[in-house]
């Protein structure tokens, strides 16, 4: 509850010295104000940015129904939280501008991403489950062996 929002506080930085306190709203200077949305991350190529995806509903009086739109928000990341991942489902609230697109910043891991959502994101196949480490690593052996004839 230190930065007016009810949301657990991440612990200390480990290394105060080094710590990036001006974009930080827990432990530094940084106000937050306006807008929380929640969204899910579909991005996190950037350093100590992410991109929040968030759905939403849009009301179309002419055919009396609703349409869904999406938006994609660019947040930074505070030293405190953890890593986080693509499909995790983050908080994010509104402050200062911090460059020319980001304004918000994560404030809470609300759900952490599964393997499931991971693959459905990225578009990857995930492996099969009754297949382990070492029965991949074999398989991509044999198919090493064949391309060498």
């Amino acid at each position: 509850m230190a930065i007016g929002l009810d949301v657990e506080t991440p612990p200390e930085p480990e290394n105060p010295e080094e710590y990036d306190y001006e974009t930080c709203p827990f432990y530094g200077e940084l106000p937050v104000r306006g807008q929380i949305l929640e969204g899910q991350v579909v991005s996190t190529d950037m350093d100590k940015t992410v991109v929040v995806e968030r759905e939403y509903d849009v009301t179309v009086p002419k055919y009396d129904r609703q349409m869904k739109r999406r938006s994609r928000v660019p947040a930074h990341v505070p030293g405190v939280l953890e890593q986080l991942s693509v499909g995790d489902t983050v908080k994010i609230a509104e402050t200062r501008p911090l460059s020319k697109t980001k304004s918000h910043v994560v404030v809470e891991v609300t759900q952490e991403a599964t393997a499931e959502d991971v693959a459905e994101l990225t578009g990857e196949a995930e492996p099969d489950p009754q297949l382990s480490a070492e029965d991949l690593s074999a398989e991509s052996d044999e198919d090493d062996e064949e391309g060498d004839e």
